[in-house]
């Protein structure tokens, strides 16, 4: 098998356009050799990107000047959570102002959007959505909740990447375009302190159920006002705890002791505790049936 030939030593080591390596003199046989990654439309690195952040910095160099990554892209990006099949989609969003044609290209999916200057920055070196733009355009891949846990995301209370208000604002802008009605309530229902997206599609569930709207993340003391516990989710009134476990409250030993320590304590203090994982949100209205059916357990 004859070896590929050394690639000229000006390209850049992590990628280059077709059209760079051109300039070098690279022959079109040699582009297509084997021992280059060639996963993405024009471009070319000698080994394949490694994350979604590699893959964005390699498409960005033969990206038009005002193009930008937007959409599921832009929220990956930002941190924001997705559906599984989101965070694993091939192809990348990208934007370009309006009017300017979209990109047509192999692993790409583009969009033609009227943008203004602070929709679009610079966040670790690609040119990428706001925080605020990026949820405005979820509305458009995202199912109802999962855009409303998206925006509990962004306005937590603990880290927050904009505001209410703003997200407020940005609606009004869409106003009479496609995913105004689906934002208008989302940004109703949003919360600051949901802590996960689980936490924030559960609240749905037990909100639409009609149930008091619980409390989040609130501590429980005893009648001498000593701590007892964090909750998840706390109905007063019906002196009930609905706690969400994810995956690694049962691998992680620790944890796992904690969570029954945690539950025994607040049984002790007259606390009914009802504890849920992502199996128990597949059904909604099972679900509710199986919370009613505890509170009738007086």
């Amino acid at each position: 098998m004859t070896r590929a030939a050394a690639l000229p030593p000006g390209l850049p080591a992590h990628g280059f356009t077709v059209g760079t390596a051109r300039g070098f003199g690279v022959t079109p046989s040699r582009l297509r050799a084997g021992d280059l990654d060639r996963s993405l439309w024009g471009v070319r690195a000698t080994s394949p990107p490694a994350d979604l952040h590699d893959r964005c910095a390699l498409l960005q160099l033969r990206m038009p000047g005002r193009a930008f990554f937007s959409h599921s892209t832009a929220a990956l990006i930002h941190g924001i959570p997705l559906p599984w099949a989101l965070e694993h989609a091939d192809r990348l969003h990208v934007g370009v102002p309006s009017p300017s044609r979209a990109l047509s290209a192999s692993g790409v999916v583009g969009h033609r959007l009227a943008v203004v200057p602070s929709d679009v920055s610079m966040l670790s070196g690609l040119r990428v959505t706001s925080t605020v733009r990026t949820w405005t355009d979820l509305a458009d891949q995202l199912a109802f909740e999962d855009l409303v846990a998206a925006g509990d995301y962004l306005i937590h209370w603990r880290r927050p990447f904009t505001t209410r208000v703003a997200l407020e604002k940005a609606l009004r802008l869409r106003r009479g375009r496609r995913g105004f009605r689906a934002l208008s309530r989302a940004v109703l229902r949003l919360n600051e302190r949901s802590e996960s997206p689980p936490e924030s599609r559960l609240r749905l569930i037990v909100e639409d159920a009609g149930f008091p709207t619980p409390e989040i993340n609130r501590e429980v003391t005893d009648r001498f006002g000593e701590f007892v516990a964090r909750t998840d989710f706390i109905f007063e009134g019906l002196r009930l705890v609905l706690e969400y476990q994810g995956d690694y409250h049962r691998t992680t030993k620790g944890q796992w002791r904690a969570d029954m320590t945690r539950r025994s304590k607040l049984e002790a203090v007259g606390w009914r505790v009802m504890e849920l994982n992502a199996g128990d949100l597949k059904d909604p209205a099972e679900l509710v049936m199986r919370i009613r059916r505890l509170l009738a357990c007086r």
